[in-house]
This record gives C-alpha cells, sequence and structure tokens, in this order.
C-alpha cells in the first residue's frame, strides 16, 4: 500500500486538530458538573440549542453571505443527525452501564472506522500502510493511558456495550459524509447540524427528561452548560469543518485519540491529578501514531 498525499496535516491543520481536542477535552469536565444538576438529554438539548442560537447570530451580525437551499437543508439534517443526535443518545445510554475507561477506548475507535468508511466510499483517502499503523499505534494508546480503568464496564450488557459502538460508526460516517460539504462556509454547516439537532433532541427531552419539572441548576452548573454550547459545540464544529475541508475525514477523527490527552492534560493542570506509568505510556504511543500519521519524517527519509 502507498501512502496517499492527496489530504496531508500541515503545522496549522495540526495546530487546529490539538485545539479541538483542547475544546473536547474540557467538555468532559463542563459536561460531569451540569449532569448533577440537569438531565442528560436536556444537557445535550441545552448545548446544541444554545450553539445554533450563538452560530445564527454571529452569521448576522457578522452580515456572511448565506443561501437556504434544499440541498442544504437535508444535508444538514443528516449530518446533525449522524454528528450529533445519533452519537450523543447511543453514548449517554451506553455509560449508564459502561465504565468511563471503556467508554473512551471505544470511543477511540473512530478513525478506524472513519479509515475504513473513507477507503470504501472517497477516491482520495483511500488504505496506506501509515493510516493503518499510525491508527492502532494511536488505538493501543488510548488503552494503555486508561490503564485498570478499561476493564471497568466489561460486565456491562451487550446492548450497552453495542450502542456505543454504534456511536462511533455514526461518528465515522459523519466525517465521510461531511466532505461534501468542502467550500461551503464551516459556520453556516455547523449552524445548520445544530438547528437539526436542536428539532430532533426536543421530543426525546420531553418524552424522557420531563424538563417542566427541572429545579433552577446553580450558577455554576448554568455557566457549565453555557461553556459546553458557545466553546465546546458552537466554535469547536465550526473548527472540526474547517479541518474536516482542509485535511479530511481520516484525519479530522484523529481528534478522538487526542481527546483523552487532553482530559488527563487539563486535570493536572485544574484538578492538581499526577501522571501514572500507564498514562505516560499511553501518551507516548499516541504520540508515536501521531508522527506515523504525519508521514513527513518518512517522506524525508524516503527523498534523503
Amino acid at each position: 500500500m502507498q501512502l496517499n498525499q492527496n489530504l496531508q496535516m500541515t503545522n496549522k491543520t495540526w495546530g487546529m486538530l490539538i485545539l479541538l481536542a483542547t475544546i473536547w477535552g474540557s467538555s468532559f469536565l463542563f459536561g460531569r458538573i451540569a449532569v448533577l444538576e440537569v438531565p442528560a438529554f436536556t444537557v445535550v438539548l441545552l448545548r446544541v440549542g444554545l450553539a445554533a442560537i450563538c452560530l445564527w447570530l454571529f452569521i448576522l451580525f457578522t452580515k456572511r453571505k448565506f443561501k437556504i437551499t434544499k440541498w442544504l437543508l437535508v444535508n444538514g439534517a443528516i449530518i446533525g443527525i449522524l454528528n450529533n443526535v445519533i452519537p450523543f443518545s447511543f453514548i449517554l445510554y451506553g455509560q449508564k452501564e459502561i465504565g468511563a475507561g471503556l467508554a473512551a477506548v471505544v470511543n477511540a475507535m473512530t478513525p478506524i472506522w472513519t479509515l475504513l468508511i473513507a477507503n470504501w466510499f472517497t477516491s482520495d483517502e483511500k488504505f496506506s500502510t501509515l493510516k493503518l499503523v499510525g491508527i492502532l499505534f494511536g488505538f493501543a494508546g488510548v488503552a494503555v493511558l486508561m490503564g485498570g480503568d478499561i476493564w471497568l464496564g466489561l460486565t456491562a450488557s451487550a446492548l450497552a456495550q453495542f450502542m456505543v459502538i454504534m456511536a462511533t460508526i455514526s461518528y465515522g460516517i459523519s466525517g465521510v459524509f461531511g466532505k461534501r460539504f468542502k467550500g461551503y462556509d464551516p459556520v453556516l454547516i455547523a449552524a445548520c447540524q445544530m438547528t437539526t439537532s436542536t428539532l430532533c433532541m426536543v421530543p426525546i427531552v420531553l418524552f424522557i427528561d420531563d424538563p417542566f419539572s427541572i429545579t433552577m441548576p446553580s450558577t455554576t452548573a448554568i455557566f457549565s452548560i453555557i461553556t459546553l454550547a458557545i466553546l465546546c459545540t458552537a466554535f469547536a464544529y465550526v473548527l472540526f469543518f474547517k479541518i474536516l475541508d482542509a485535511a479530511g475525514a481520516v484525519n479530522v477523527s484523529l481528534v478522538t485519540l487526542l481527546v483523552p490527552v487532553s482530559a488527563i492534560s487539563l486535570g493536572i493542570i485544574f484538578l492538581n491529578e499526577t501522571l501514572t506509568p500507564y498514562q505516560i505510556g499511553g501518551i507516548s504511543l499516541i504520540a508515536a501514531g501521531l508522527l506515523i500519521l504525519d508521514g513527513r519524517l518518512f517522506r524525508k527519509r524516503a527523498s534523503a
């Protein structure tokens, strides 16, 4: 297999990917605070709903040119379902029984599914030896990173584990499907996605969470939900579509390998947590996998 050089990661796209991983890593902290006081599906609804409002206000205030077409509405609805509604709901369901460590490892399967789906349905993101080896290194790194926590949840129901796996497949499909938005304003695509996700989540919340009986949450929980919506969703998905446009579905899916590293790093900085040998080994394997995926060291050796 030959290295596909059509879609390569530049220093700029690596920087955006690391920023995205840092933001989504922080979402675990804000999400954990929010769900202590607000039902999970309601948090998801508020997250995507507030994000949609922020994105449309930004579009209006910056006077960005856009045209709402039938094509954009249909495809925006599909990407919203694939990228938010299905994975958010399935992961929440699975995490009722699956431990956090196992869930993180399963979520890191996203690049593997994306690589398989992209190989089948695209012409510019075919299998390559470096991609496959790099992703496997990264996946192994996430497994080591979680240490003994990976075994938590292995006794959970088969349905719960299946739901989390299906969420990662949905993420993989969404990355490949999102390539059709190439050339579109990423702010507009993110706004359409969030609007669709909001419309889908409304009946789910009304049916499951009974939102009218929820008491007013604390200031900390409200702040966490707002941060989830504006930073971790609205801004993050604009960044996601920028990376997808520049580097392709497989490369943008690598963010799921970096998110656990980001979450652990933020815990060390803000919660005075310490690095364990498992974490050091896992981060090293992930770094090796990303270097392999980047490919520049191998190209320099080949040209030397």
